[in-house]
């Protein structure tokens, strides 16, 4: 098995920088924010990161390509870095604490491109999770301080805490019924949104979590962390992964379960 000990290291360097840069201008009374063509909003600090990530990956590793929410595709080749700088953009615009940097390292394999070191550092809350593939997730301040991590062992939807983001997106593809019934047959429901219910899946406090839509730069840091606590990660497809456009997280046992409400 390849090693990805010094990826891990260079995604953590990265993400300190990045810490450093949305830090200094979250919750600025000049921020700058303008509104993409798909009306979300992108602030000035998205791009700075972004930029900061990306040129440091440039000197660092040069063969590597990169794909970033705000810059788009670089370079081509079997690794490629991809990048959200800010998940939870709409958060951080309103001073809002939930919202974090993913760093993915994403390699090509015989079933395609696979994530095998992600990254997700969540400053204003104080929280880092990592993962790199056959070495385990973890949470902690540093590599050297750290805690593993291990989804839940519940098997029963009616014992089962689901996290989500929204009603509209599920609404918007026909899918309302399905979610709402799954909602009727969980124990809890809660609507954290973006990166940290597929975080909370991974360290066993929320045993599934689903999204309608998505991009590659929301799902391929975060689908490692929970696959390598123990969970599974998918498309609503059940496909494995984070290239369905969509994605179903959870501790394994229920999988299956979600799936068949969330595709009624």
């Amino acid at each position: 098995m390849p090693d990805y000990h010094d990826d891990l290291r260079l995604g953590h360097v990265l993400a300190d920088a990045a810490d450093s840069t949305t830090m200094e201008r979250f919750k600025a009374l000049d921020l700058k924010v303008e509104t993409k063509p798909d009306m979300t909003p992108v602030s000035e600090a998205d791009k700075a990161a972004e930029e900061l990530i990306r040129s440091s990956l440039q000197r660092a590793r040069p063969r590597d390509a990169v794909l970033g929410e705000e810059f788009g595709s670089e370079g081509s080749g079997p690794r490629r870095w991809v990048i959200d700088p800010i998940d939870g953009t709409k958060n951080y615009v309103r001073g809002v604490p939930v919202w974090a940097t993913l760093i993915a390292l994403m390699e090509r394999g015989e079933g395609g491109d696979r994530p095998v070191v992600g990254v997700v550092s969540a400053p204003a809350l104080g929280r880092r999770w990592w993962a790199a593939e056959g070495l385990g997730a973890y949470t902690g301040r540093s590599l050297s301080s750290a805690s593993r991590l291990a989804v839940s062992k519940v098997n029963n939807l009616s014992d089962a805490s689901f996290a989500y983001s929204s009603l509209s997106g599920w609404e918007e593809r026909g899918k309302l019924n399905g979610f709402l019934d799954l909602t009727r047959s969980c124990w809890r429901t809660r609507g954290y949104g973006d990166f940290w219910p597929y975080m909370m899946v991974a360290e066993g406090s929320v045993d599934i979590c689903a999204e309608p839509e998505l991009s590659l730069w929301d799902m391929a840091a975060t689908a490692l962390i929970v696959q390598e606590a123990g969970g599974r990660f998918t498309g609503l497809d059940g496909v494995p992964g984070p290239n369905s456009g969509d994605a179903a997280a959870s501790n394994g046992l229920l999988h299956g379960a979600m799936l068949d409400y969330l595709r009624s």
